[in-house]
């Protein structure tokens, strides 16, 4: 069986050319190996990467500066950024994807003295090698999680699945039963597409990329065959669009539900307001998309009332309202309309928002009518 298995994406931290002031200082600061000039870090927007440039910061002070830029346009950035010279950040930080594209400019530089000199305590797995040289320093991985309803895997008497075939056959029961029509969920665009998740996918099943001993790729293999059936069952319980699902573009609308702030993404461009979240805006197509904090107040624009649970999932939940809710920056929102009588919900309700905690990783937005003190 193919285990569902973390798998290791070179994030790496490079050391950029001409930072050398800041990368080789003699006497330590901090015990970081430099005592002056500055550190600039460019890297996404995401809090394993936060945590990593905090520590960097601890090395600031006694004529050592360190700033960090932390951004989701990281990508668009870097090229433009570190051809200046002198260039605007001395590290980045990339993924497997991006590294490519400062290696083809002929943006960063071989790692190996500074390897020789702090790297004692790296693996050689971590070093990311080519031609001989150190280019990139692999320091994390991203684990990709399976996230469940307990309760609907009850209704078909299905464990929690710990393979992918456990994955498919739940999947199976579940559409089976009546309770839902697309019961697997899946992010493959930008952000994670489907290369990366055939990667994963590749390791689970216990494959391996390369020949032994060579840099031969040994991908077309019963491991591989079986990783792409897999792939094309699970497609069968998807939703159709999941090819548009963009991991990058939603991330930051659950993290934002988590810290009870409701994101809408908003153009550079033009100004546009939309909802929801897509990798480009849908006025004037520009991707120089932003996160926006919205009020949170809106009025319903249409609804309805369940009565009858459209599956068993929903059979404790009735009545229960669905409404169209038009947000005061203009977007509008379908989500559900709570803490009051279902059939005191009228057209042109003015309503707000309130997050409720599913689980530890998932808050949604709901509204609620506002109360009568605010509305004075």
């Amino acid at each position: 069986m193919a285990m569902m298995k973390s798998l290791a994406l070179t994030a790496a931290m490079i050391g950029m050319t001409g930072a050398m002031v800041a990368l080789t200082g003699a006497p330590a600061h901090a015990g970081c190996g430099i005592s002056s000039g500055s550190v600039r870090i460019l890297s996404n927007d995401f809090p394993a990467l936060h945590a990593v440039n905090a520590a960097a910061e601890t090395c600031a002070g006694g004529g050592v500066t360190v700033t960090r830029n932390e951004t989701a346009d990281h990508t668009n950035i870097q090229v433009p950024a570190l051809t200046a010279n002198p260039a605007e950040y001395t590290t980045v930080v990339v993924a497997n994807s991006s590294i490519v594209l400062l290696m083809n400019d002929g943006l960063i530089r071989p790692l190996n003295d500074l390897v020789a000199k702090h790297g004692g305590s790296l693996k050689k797995s971590q070093l990311i090698t080519i031609d001989g040289n150190v280019m990139a320093v692999a320091f994390m991985a991203n684990a990709q999680h399976l996230y469940y309803r307990k309760d609907i895997l009850e209704k078909v008497s299905v464990a929690p699945p710990t393979t992918y075939e456990e994955v498919l056959d739940a999947a199976k029961a579940i559409k089976a039963a009546g309770i839902l029509e697309h019961p697997f969920a899946m992010n493959t665009m930008a952000g994670w597409n489907l290369a990366e998740e055939f990667v994963n996918m590749y390791l689970g099943h216990g494959g391996a990329f390369f020949k032994p001993g060579s840099a031969e790729v040994a991908v077309n293999n019963s491991q591989g065959v079986a990783t792409l059936e897999m792939m094309k069952a699970l497609t069968a319980y998807s939703n159709p669009d999941f090819l548009t699902f963009d991991s990058n573009a939603t991330a930051a609308l659950w993290e934002g539900c988590r810290n009870h702030e409701l994101l809408l993404q908003s153009c550079k461009k033009c100004g546009h307001r939309q909802f929801y979240p897509r990798i480009i805006c849908t006025e004037c197509m520009s991707d120089k998309l932003e996160w926006t904090r919205s009020a949170g107040r809106g009025q319903v624009l249409t609804f309805t009332i369940c009565r009858l649970p459209v599956s068993e999932a929903y059979a404790d939940d009735v009545p229960y309202v669905i409404a169209l809710v038009q947000l005061e920056e203009g977007p509008t929102m379908m989500s559900n309309i709570i803490q009051c009588d279902p059939d005191s919900v009228a057209t042109g309700m003015a309503v707000e928002v309130i997050f409720e905690k599913r689980t530890e990783e998932i808050t949604i937005p709901q509204f609620r009518p506002v109360p009568a003190a605010k509305k004075q």
